[in-house]
């Protein structure tokens, strides 16, 4: 975990988060917290991870998703260096489709 962002701050956001109950409950409180541009972003890097994952390369990815090759390589370092949060959450999907 990444202690430059760990603050109460950001606990408390946090935990607004995890109260959330629905798509619904997050497109509301998102669209409120975030401008549209960032809640793009924010997908697009979570659909560049989801497909660097499923091993597709780089033009693939950028021809579907419209992200440069700086945000693929970013996204990438994350998955091969992060605190594995993107695969905690592929891992919580996968079985949750079980």
């Amino acid at each position: 975990m990444n202690k430059k962002i760990q603050t109460d701050a950001v606990d408390h956001l946090f935990e607004g988060i995890l109260t959330l109950k629905s798509k619904e409950e997050c497109y509301s409180f998102f669209e409120d917290l975030c401008t549209v541009n960032e809640i793009l972003s924010m997908s697009q890097r979570y659909e560049v991870a989801t497909m660097l994952s499923d091993k597709k390369t780089y033009l693939e990815i950028a021809e579907s998703t419209g992200a440069s090759t700086a945000t693929i390589s970013r996204v990438n370092r994350s998955l091969i260096y992060g605190n594995d949060g993107y695969s905690m959450v592929f891992d919580r999907l996968q079985n949750k489709e079980k």
